[in-house]
């Protein structure tokens, strides 16, 4: 979700966009397994390739298909217990939906029916929350969320929790961090991940100075209380700095920094595009696959506008039946924000690619 002085564009539009947006667009989803995985006794999956392609494709493909309620922006997908998906999106009060396949999405509500008042100082008592980060873990689901306005440095990031993960099942456990003036980074754009050794992280950021990690408590979900350090993982030096909505995801033994370049929110007009690079270590350091450090502005490029596709963004990665998704929100020609799903190859190299 954008965030600088130079992103003024229209939350209104962006949300006039996703209520009235039902498209086509992709393919499988489901918890990534850092992040967190229902024990699924529901439908199965749908049948995937049997082996992933080890070269990318010529261009970039199109979102595979999807029906229904398909307007989001910012999506983020878990696999329910009983085998459904549950997408929350930005949107008055985080939009929910469902599906049992993947492909046909229907309206499920909202997280907060009666509104989340104690966003209000953030917001400016609006109702639009953004760039929500779902997951399940220890029997109840975790949402991460924004509170913010464009243009503001003001922002904070909350966590909700539920058993069920319907709408207005959802409880307020607080506060995770906020930022302002006095600090050098912006609390938005939130993902939770987990490393090996079973630590919790939680990146987040937009424009400013880039992409930041901190520890979180495994027992509270909230910030660490003894490793208090906000921890650099990307930075532009180039175009405003305009570098934001970080997903880590652990493959074949590195963790992959996916991130958003350029600008989002802007209909078709927007640039969005999506980068990557990878690290021994989850809290860095990044680079991608010229070296370059994701801190001095690199990041390998998977995915960007094409044809009628504009501005695809807000990445999010999900293991689902041995295959890796990508998650993400792309524009329509008539600048309808549109959620769009496509699977993750790996190339030789081990540097993941759009197919």
């Amino acid at each position: 979700m954008p965030h600088s002085p130079s992103r003024l564009a229209a939350l209104g539009l962006a949300a006039a966009m996703l209520a009235t947006a039902a498209v086509a667009t992709t393919v499988s989803a489901v918890q990534a397994a850092t992040r967190g995985t229902a024990p699924v006794t529901g439908p199965a999956v749908a049948a995937l390739p049997a082996a992933a392609p080890t070269a990318p494709p010529p261009s970039y493909p199109n979102p595979g298909r999807v029906t229904g309620s398909t307007g989001a922006h910012d999506p983020a997908v878990v696999r329910t217990p009983n085998g459904a998906y549950l997408l929350a999106t930005t949107g008055n009060n985080l939009p929910l939906k469902t599906s049992t396949d993947r492909v046909n999405w229907r309206d499920a509500g909202v997280v907060w029916p009666g509104g989340a008042p104690w966003t209000s100082a953030y917001t400016g008592g609006g109702a639009n929350l953004w760039a929500p980060d779902i997951s399940y873990r220890d029997g109840r689901f975790l949402l991460y969320y924004s509170a913010s306005t464009f243009g503001s440095q003001r922002s904070a990031i909350f966590l909700a929790t539920s058993p069920t993960g319907t709408a207005g099942s959802w409880t307020h456990q607080g506060l995770v961090i906020e930022s302002s003036g006095a600090v050098n980074y912006n609390a938005i754009d939130p993902n939770l991940f987990v490393d090996v050794a079973g630590q919790w992280w939680l990146a987040f950021g937009s424009f400013w100075t880039g992409i930041k990690s901190i520890r979180l408590d495994p027992a509270t979900g909230k910030r660490s209380t003894t490793d208090t350090a906000v921890r650099a993982l990307a930075q532009r030096q180039t175009a405003a700095g305009a570098v934001e909505a970080p997903f880590v995801y652990r493959h074949g033994g590195l963790y992959y920094l996916f991130v958003s370049f350029d600008l989002c929110c802007r209909g078709a007009a927007s640039t969005y595009r999506i980068m990557v690079g990878r690290s021994a270590a989850p809290t860095g350091p990044f680079t991608d696959r010229n070296g370059t450090a994701l801190t001095s502005g690199g990041g390998t490029q998977i995915l960007a506008g094409h044809g009628s596709i504009h501005g695809p963004g807000h990445p999010a990665v999900l293991a689902d039946n041995g295959q890796d998704v990508l998650f993400y929100h792309y524009y329509a020609d008539n600048g309808a924000a549109r959620l769009g799903i496509n699977l993750l190859g790996w190339d030789s190299a081990g540097w993941p690619f759009v197919y």
